[in-house]
């Protein structure tokens, strides 16, 4: 086992600690007493919470169920849930009750009892899940983006995936489906307090999960923000080099055979981004009107001209 953690581990680490605080952010101070529940080990630990009218805090039930997961993943998956995944659902457990004031010795913190999110309960409920939901996703997708998880139903649809061929993405949508309607009944049959009929509140938890997971996408994969165009023209040649000078663009020709005609050109492939998109188009149109131009999206492009995303 290495000693110390080389410098892009330690990086990887840090933004690891910071995704599962912004995470705990959301859970702990915006859904638990709005009583919208994430799916996942989150959304049980709630319903814990719940059923024991407070007695078992969030985090601590948190932290609890994921350690026989942990140890059961780490017994059928070997090293794939490693360090990491301790590390992660540590961290986010450890700050839900922090910020909750429910470690001992920071009674007084309790961000849930502050005067902002207090004010969104009562008077502004949705954008008070849509800031739980966004920071849920924002921290979920800062945690994979840097190799690491938060443990949970990502183990169970691991190990459901390696053992009956589950697809994982199906396995942790119907985990999160049942954890959500389990939530419910914990809060419809306990004397937990709220002002909003149960079915509504699972309404709710179910667009928290489609929000948060666009938001990881989004975070993963980044917003669009540039486009490839792949060009077809009996003109490549000097589009190119139009491409090149006004646009300061790299441009690559590819071989290609048009099988309806079955002729040889090149077809010229550049990527841009979305603000010289449209002098790019003006251009080939100025060129030749009857190129034939497919345009896709890009998530990302690593290499001169273009910063690299975090």
């Amino acid at each position: 086992m290495k000693k110390y953690l080389s410098k892009t581990e330690f990086k990887e680490y840090l933004a690891i600690t910071i995704g599962a605080i912004i995470m705990s952010l959301g859970i702990g101070v915006f859904l638990v007493d709005a009583k919208v529940v994430p799916g996942g080990v989150s959304g049980i630990g709630m319903a814990i919470y719940y059923l024991t009218e407070g007695a078992i805090p969030v985090g601590l039930s948190v932290w609890m169920l994921n350690i026989p997961l942990y140890i059961w993943g780490v017994k059928v998956l070997g090293k794939r849930f490693g360090y990491r995944t301790f590390y992660g659902f540590s961290v986010n457990a450890f700050f839900i009750d922090f910020f909750r004031g429910d470690i001992p010795g920071f009674n007084s913190i309790r961000l849930q009892d502050s005067v902002t999110v207090q004010n969104l309960l009562a008077n502004d409920f949705l954008f008070m899940i849509l800031i739980g939901a966004a920071l849920l996703g924002i921290g979920l997708g800062i945690v994979f983006k840097f190799q690491g998880t938060t443990g949970g139903t990502d183990i169970i649809a691991a190990i459901m995936h390696k053992k009956h061929h589950v697809k994982q993405g199906m396995a942790i949508l119907v985990l999160d489906v049942v954890v959500v309607i389990i939530a419910g009944f914990a809060i419809e049959y306990t004397s937990v307090s709220t002002d909003k009929p149960t079915l509504l509140l699972v309404l709710y938890a179910l667009f928290l999960g489609v929000v948060s997971a666009r938001i990881i996408d989004i975070i993963i994969d980044g917003f669009d923000y540039a486009r490839q165009a792949y060009i077809v023209s009996d003109k490549s040649n000097e589009i190119a080099k139009k491409i090149m000078s006004d646009l300061s663009r790299g441009a690559t020709a590819i071989k290609t055979r048009g099988l309806y005609k079955d002729i040889d050109r090149e077809m010229i492939t550049t990527i841009v981004t979305l603000r010289e998109l449209g002098h790019l188009t003006e251009l080939i149109k100025t060129i030749d009107p009857d190129a034939f131009v497919v345009i896709n999206n890009v998530h990302e492009v690593l290499g001169e001209g273009f910063r690299r995303r975090i």
